[in-house]
């Protein structure tokens, strides 16, 4: 009960998100509460895998709810250049800037760029082997509230961050899932339907 209550937060505030996005109901792509849950509760999985303590992962989650709902074909909301569970920008982080882009680093990875686990993998790419973007500052602190403003200023660099509403969904991020012990792969979950869309359904090709 308490994550299906974190989960009806989370989808009423993203009305009012920074960076609202655009997922279209017409192509039967639109994620549903249980998708949302299993994204949430993989990115945690993922950033606490990678030696991140848990308010560190709920930090970063935090973020990517109010991004994009941690929904992997999430566009921006209007046409706007946001991409991605981080809403990268098109024209840069997205698929421009050198060795430092998803569309890049998912074809050296032989992985689609609208994969969940593809932009987990970028995020960290990102964080640890590119260089710029917070690791350290971000693993320095000990609070969920630290953790989500750290990757707020040197990951997202947001213009209308809306810092009070990721803290919350940090929180909620944390209360949900830091004490559960059951972990979900990344790796390997739901391959057929992530390839499936990947193959099917280029947000960027409507």
């Amino acid at each position: 009960m308490r994550i299906k209550h974190f989960l009806v937060l989370v989808l009423a505030g993203l009305v009012f998100a920074g960076c609202a996005m655009d997922t279209s109901d017409d192509d039967g792509t639109s994620s549903t509460e249980q998708d949302l849950s299993s994204n949430e509760h993989a990115a945690f999985t993922y950033f606490v895998n990678r030696g991140l303590t848990k308010r560190q992962a709920a930090g970063i989650v935090g973020n990517l709810i109010q991004e994009s709902s941690v929904n992997p074909t999430a566009v921006q909301f209007g046409g706007g250049p946001g991409r991605g569970i981080a809403q990268w920008s098109v024209g840069g982080r997205w698929d421009r800037s050198h060795h430092d882009n998803v569309t890049w680093y998912a074809a050296q990875h032989s992985e689609g760029r609208w994969k969940l686990h593809t932009q987990l993998a970028f995020i960290w790419y990102e964080l640890h082997s590119v260089g710029g973007y917070g690791l350290a500052p971000l693993r320095k602190t000990t609070t969920i509230r630290g953790a989500t403003l750290a990757f707020m200023r040197d990951f997202e660099i947001c213009g209308t961050c809306d810092s009070t509403k990721r803290v919350e969904y940090a929180h909620q991020v944390y209360n949900a899932f830091a004490g559960t012990g059951r972990e979900i792969d990344v790796d390997n979950m739901d391959i057929d339907a992530e390839e499936a869309v990947d193959v099917q359904y280029d947000p960027d090709a409507e």
